[in-house]
C-alpha cells in the first residue's frame, strides 16, 4: 500500500509539474533562445501530447562514460539515473540531436546554430547591471569561470535542477556546465554540442570547447534548448 501511494503521488506530481513549468524566451539580437535547458517537465508534456518515444526508452538503456561508454538499464529522460529524478526541472537528457529537433519543432522552434548559441552564451547583448553591454566574454559566467556546474566549480557531480542554478551572460542559465547542448550545426553524421557538462572542468565551457558528437547519440551528459524566430 505504501508503495502504491508513493508511486501515485509521484505520478500526480509528475502530471501537475509537466503542465506548470514554462521556459521563458530571451531575445538575443534577431532571434530568441530559451532561458533554461529543456526540462524533464517540458519534454514530458511533448511526449504526453504526441506519444513520442525516445531511442533510450525503446532500447531500454542510456549511456554513461565508465570504461568506455557503458549501457545503463532504464536510464532515459524520465529516469535519468534509472530512478525518479529529484526534480522535474532537471534538464531532459538521453536525448539525441534528432529527438531534440523534433521537440523544438513541436513548440514552433528549432535548435540554435552554434553562432547563435555562442552569441547568447558569451556576448552581453542586453542591458545588465552585472555584465558590460556588447562585450564578449570568455565564459558564460563572464571573464572568470565561476558558479557553473563543472567538476572544478559547483561540482554537484551530476546535472542539477535548472531553477537552482545562477544566471550568466544575458540572464541565461547553465550555458556553461550542467549538460552539453545540441546545436543545429552538422558535419557528416555528427552534430555540434556546446557549453560542456558537469562531468568536465570549466575550461571546456569556452567557445573553443564545443564538441561534435554522433547525431544519434544520447547520454546522461547531453541535453538542449530551443531557439525561435519570434
Amino acid at each position: 500500500m505504501l508503495v502504491i501511494v508513493k508511486i501515485t503521488f509521484f505520478l500526480l506530481f509528475f502530471i501537475v509539474s509537466t503542465k506548470a513549468f514554462e521556459n521563458p524566451k530571451v531575445k538575443i539580437n534577431n532571434f530568441f533562445i530559451q532561458k533554461y535547458e529543456v526540462t524533464i517537465s517540458e519534454f514530458s508534456n511533448f511526449v504526453n501530447k504526441t506519444n513520442f518515444k525516445t531511442e533510450a526508452e525503446k532500447q531500454g538503456f542510456g549511456y554513461e562514460y565508465g570504461v568506455g561508454w557503458e549501457k545503463r538499464k532504464d536510464w532515459n529522460y524520465k529516469t535519468p539515473y534509472g530512478k525518479n529524478p529529484e526534480s522535474l526541472t532537471e534538464p531532459a537528457v538521453h536525448i539525441s540531436y534528432f529527438e531534440a529537433e523534433q521537440y523544438c519543432k513541436f513548440i514552433n522552434g528549432r535548435l540554435p546554430s552554434f553562432e547563435e548559441w555562442s552569441t547568447a552564451a558569451y556576448t552581453q547583448v542586453l542591458d545588465s547591471k552585472v555584465f558590460e553591454k556588447n562585450k564578449t566574454y570568455v565564459y558564460p559566467s563572464g571573464d572568470k569561470a565561476e558558479k557553473m556546474n563543472s567538476t572544478d566549480l559547483l561540482a554537484y557531480r551530476k546535472h542539477y535542477d535548472v531553477l537552482k542554478l545562477p544566471e550568466g551572460i544575458n540572464g541565461l542559465v547553465a550555458m556553461g556546465g550542467n549538460v552539453w547542448e545540441w546545436t543545429k550545426d552538422r558535419k557528416d553524421n555528427s552534430a555540434l554540442t556546446a557549453g560542456s557538462s558537469w562531468w568536465y572542468s570549466s575550461s571546456n565551457t569556452t567557445k573553443n570547447g564545443a564538441q561534435f558528437k554522433p547525431a544519434d547519440f544520447y547520454a546522461i551528459y547531453v541535453g538542449f534548448r530551443c531557439a525561435f524566430e519570434k
